[in-house]
């Protein structure tokens, strides 16, 4: 009766010792981007869904991410004209997309992905690559 209450949070910090990585999942693919959704969260990440280019603009508008995996080729917004939307608000994601992409023999998608030396996987791509190629990109932003 006379104990002092537990700390609330020490269950969660013994569980997640560093904070998580919020990540936004970005591809027209409804399935694929949930699918992506509940992979990275089982991996321990936060993570946001946008649909099209133009919703997770707004979304980079309003919330930092550690990471951004984006489709190229997606309806309102492509990929690349997102990328360059974002990293007109928030400077600091250049480094920290990775693109997914059924298309990197497109032209104007490999051009653009070759040219900024972009971090990319070709659908469809082993999900362990998927998570191998997030931890390296949020090693070298930190």
């Amino acid at each position: 009766m006379g104990e002092e209450p537990q700390n609330p949070w020490a269950l969660h910090e013994a569980i997640h010792p560093e904070p998580l990585k919020a990540v936004l999942v970005v591809d027209d693919d409804k399935q694929l981007a949930s699918a992506l959704e509940w992979i990275l969260v089982d991996e321990n990440y936060l993570v946001d869904v946008a649909f099209d280019g133009e919703e997770a603009l707004l979304k980079v508008k309003v919330h930092e991410y550690d990471a951004i995996i984006c489709d190229l080729l997606m309806p309102r917004l492509r990929g690349d004209e997102f990328y360059l939307q974002a990293t007109q608000v928030r400077p600091e994601l250049a480094e920290r997309f990775l693109f997914i992409t059924g298309f990197a023999a497109d032209s104007h998608n490999k051009e653009f992905l070759s040219q900024r030396g972009m971090k990319h996987l070709i659908k469809p791509f082993p999900i362990n690559d998927l998570i191998a190629t997030l931890k390296e990109l949020l090693e070298e932003k930190s």
